[in-house]
């Protein structure tokens, strides 16, 4: 029988503001974004939620990146205004996305020993518009939590190397996505 080894994730988690229109919505507690952005919520997935889902993710890819399975990662909950200005600046699309992924590992030279057996890894960056992830999960007629993990699943294979230059990659990514999802006990299918 495998043996899957524990991993831990330590994540920074940025949670900007998204519109709620809900009449139901606490307006106690805003800020100046809040101000800004007009009436807000939070995303509906806790920090605790975040880090158990990319252990099980981690867990479940197994990769062998790290002499001790232990890493990084920073997770941005944005808007579309900002993912766009993100996306036009580092891939020259001027335009907003779903999700953004910035590797840590992403690089030509092989990472020293001593960076490899570091505690803990550090992955890279993602960032997800939640106002988009608003809007494909009410397209798709899927929860807010459903489309954000999915997102968030997408990125992280990214970190790890995965990309999807052609429709082959692309249908192994999304099938992997699938089996992540169903690992923190979520199910989404996209066609």
């Amino acid at each position: 029988m495998l043996q899957v080894q524990t991993v831990q994730v330590e994540i920074t988690l940025q949670d900007y503001f998204f519109e709620d229109n809900s009449e139901e919505a606490d307006h106690s507690h805003r800020d100046e974004k809040d101000s800004v952005k007009g009436d807000a919520t939070r995303s509906p997935i806790s920090l605790e939620t975040w880090e158990r889902w990319f252990q099980t993710w981690l867990e479940q890819l197994s990769p062998d990146i790290s002499d001790i399975p232990h890493y990084e990662l920073s997770l941005r909950l944005s808007d579309d205004e900002e993912i766009q200005r993100l996306n036009a600046q580092y891939r020259q699309k001027d335009q907003p996305t779903d999700v953004l992924a910035f590797a840590a590992l992403e690089s030509a030279q092989p990472l020293p020993q001593e960076a490899i057996a570091e505690l803990p890894l550090y992955l890279g960056d993602l960032v997800i518009s939640v106002e988009t992830a608003q809007q494909q999960a009410q397209d798709r007629g899927h929860s807010l939590t459903q489309e954000l993990a999915w997102l968030a699943a997408h990125g992280l294979l990214h970190l790890l190397g995965w990309d999807h230059p052609d429709e082959a990659s692309l249908i192994g990514m999304l099938h992997q996505q699938e089996n992540l999802l169903h690992a923190v006990g979520l199910s989404i299918q996209y066609d």
